[in-house]
């Protein structure tokens, strides 16, 4: 299993250096940011598919949500529940 950790305190995004991040939300163990060219980066805990990837698997890695850029949308707002994230996309 992989070990997810979990920070009560603040902490500095571990993202590529080229992406310049518009919004972000935090759920009660996950983590999910907007970036300015609206692709979405999710990363933490993944049991409950609240990642985006299309899997239950868990990352302290920040992943771009691929399914959103296969279906030409771009996110616009992100809201990260205690185990659930909603977005709103527009086509591209």
């Amino acid at each position: 299993a992989a070990f997810i950790s979990i920070q009560a305190f603040p902490a500095l995004l571990d993202l590529p250096q080229d992406l310049e991040v518009s919004a972000v939300s935090c759920g009660s163990r996950h983590t999910a940011v907007i970036t300015r060219g609206g692709e979405l980066y999710t990363w933490g805990w993944g049991k409950y598919g609240q990642l985006g990837h299309g899997n239950n698997i868990s990352s302290d890695q920040a992943c771009r949500v691929e399914h959103l850029v296969a279906q030409g949308l771009r996110a616009e707002e992100v809201v990260c529940g205690p185990w659930t994230t909603y977005i709103r996309v527009l086509e591209r």
